[in-house]
């Protein structure tokens, strides 16, 4: 009888133990094909709702629905083996009830096979987050910047210049830390403030827009590539420029087209005699 082997994923757990160890390494993917290509060098992978903006051409996350939440996690499964991987709760899918979370959650990782879970705010979210965390689902937080707020908020910018703002961080920080997640992302925060928290809790801090001294650094997976040139927000660096590489590669192909040098015969299927 042959036993077949599994290549074992790193797990929350295993995420959260970095914490003092060395820096821990995110990217976000919604495609099998960047997924395959990442899973090598990442700790996790987050199949973010930022997939909204990146892929579907949105202008904000609160129109991603769970649906495609579960479509875009299925697709970063099959295209990953080693890495943990994290699909984010769409807005509307959670803030109800930590009832109504629970459903969005179990649904997300019973129909991706995915390993945790992640949303957006702090105190407020607290009970939720515990609530999941005690009934075998685990939970990524995110305090600081929350895209999802950002029509309450009055759009994208960074947080903790002044001390309502600090205090508040640091309450939401402490508050999902003390409810159980396994890690928390910290985005758009000032440097100091962001520096301060991840001192203090327990949970390895995922920074984005934060600080160096977080435990781990996350970028949008797009951005880090050079994607997009229309904008650059200060927090990103583009890692390649695949962008205007993309370009000239569409503008060759279209130029052989039209001359009719592509196709050629080699690239035809031709009748055997």
């Amino acid at each position: 009888m042959s036993v077949q082997t599994t290549k074992r994923r790193l797990s929350p757990a295993s995420i959260e133990a970095l914490k003092g160890e060395r820096p821990i390494v995110s990217l976000t993917a919604y495609t099998t094909p960047i997924a395959r290509l990442l899973d090598p060098h990442v700790d996790f992978l987050l199949v973010g709702d930022s997939l909204g903006m990146v892929l579907y051409g949105l202008d904000t996350t609160v129109g991603v629905t769970l649906d495609m939440m579960i479509a875009h996690g299925q697709a970063v499964m099959r295209g990953s083996e080693r890495c943990c991987v994290v699909v984010d709760l769409p807005f509307g899918a959670y803030q109800e009830s930590k009832e109504q979370a629970f459903r969005s959650a179990a649904r997300i990782l019973k129909e991706t096979g995915c390993s945790a879970v992640k949303l957006e705010g702090g105190a407020e979210m607290a009970e939720t987050v515990e609530f999941l965390v005690s009934r075998g689902i685990p939970v990524l937080g995110h305090v600081g910047l929350m895209p999802q707020l950002v029509n309450t908020t009055g759009g994208y910018r960074s947080v903790g210049r002044n001390e309502k703002e600090v205090t508040k961080i640091r309450r939401d920080a402490k508050a999902i830390d003390d409810a159980g997640a396994f890690a928390i992302v910290v985005e758009g925060t000032v440097e100091p403030v962001a520096r301060e928290i991840t001192a203090t809790l327990r949970a390895p801090t995922i920074g984005i827009g934060a600080s160096p001294a977080c435990d781990g650094q996350i970028l949008v997976s797009d951005d880090m590539l050079g994607l997009f040139n229309d904008f650059k927000p200060r927090f990103v660096k583009h890692f390649a420029e695949l962008a205007p590489t993309i370009s000239k590669a569409a503008e060759a192909y279209a130029n052989e087209v039209k001359a009719r040098s592509f196709p050629g015969i080699e690239h035809t299927f031709q009748v055997k005699r």
